[in-house]
């Protein structure tokens, strides 16, 4: 597998993540073979060090330090919610125009890769803001009402809790499409009939930084995934409204 680069200089590279493609390996996917970290290596030669993550099923923007010392730097950073984060999503039902998502989450932990986190750990604040930029009604009865309807929409989230973007847009109703840990089965198995879609609709478009050198700003973007974008087309959304998703 060939990644995507959309930036590189002597101190940092960025690559546009696929879905379903790991950052590195982990013990909850033991039979996957491929990861971010060592195709990356492979693809520009030297070693990278990751200092953030996506989910597995999430593609974006995805950032890679080329020392320790810049990554550090850059660690702090996310640490520090420095890094203006743009995502673009479809989700099930038409949302508000806008809005904000205020909603504790407490954080769901993992037997194997969360075994040292306090099982008692109080749930964090979590902040999400979110803008309507498309709505699209499908003729087909996919519960109990007569049409499927949907809704494009930009995402940012004002804290990095695990798996926040997912939660939070199934605690207003409004689920990712293709979320099989907190969405809905009707509308995924839809998608996935209807449209071939099998696969989260949520993508880190952009990601907004200071470069740890230069100590300047750096917007990083990539792509909006192929298949989100085939599916938008087969809803007939406009040329003009996807020529600026790409600019998001």
């Amino acid at each position: 597998m060939l990644l995507s680069i959309v930036y590189q200089d002597e101190f940092l590279v960025a690559i546009s993540k696929p879905p379903g493609l790991l950052v590195h390996r982990s013990m909850l996917d033991k039979h996957e073979t491929q990861f971010a970290v060592q195709l990356l290596r492979d693809q520009i030669g030297q070693h990278v060090f990751p200092v953030h993550r996506l989910d597995k099923p999430t593609s974006g923007v995805l950032v890679f330090a080329l020392s320790a010392d810049v990554a550090r730097k850059l660690g702090e950073q996310f640490a520090s919610r420095n890094i203006k984060k743009t995502y673009l999503a479809i989700v099930r039902g038409h949302t508000m125009n806008e809005g904000e998502i205020e909603h504790p989450l407490k954080e769901k932990l993992d037997k194997i890769a969360d075994k040292s986190i306090r099982p008692d750990k109080p749930a964090q604040v979590a902040f999400t803001h979110f803008s309507r930029l498309d709505k699209f009604e499908l003729p087909f009865a996919v519960s109990k009402y007569a049409s499927a309807r949907y809704s494009l929409v930009q995402l940012t989230p004002k804290t990095g809790r695990k798996h926040q973007l997912r939660r939070h847009l199934a605690h207003i109703n409004h689920p990712i499409v293709g979320d099989t840990a907190h969405g809905d089965g009707k509308h995924n198995t839809f998608l996935r009939l209807q449209f071939n879609f099998n696969q989260l609709a949520l993508t880190c478009k952009s990601m907004t930084l200071t470069h740890p050198i230069s100590e300047t700003p750096l917007t990083l973007r990539c792509d909006l995934d192929k298949n989100i974008v085939d599916l938008l087309e087969n809803w007939q959304i406009c040329h003009d409204q996807l020529n600026r998703l790409h600019n998001l």
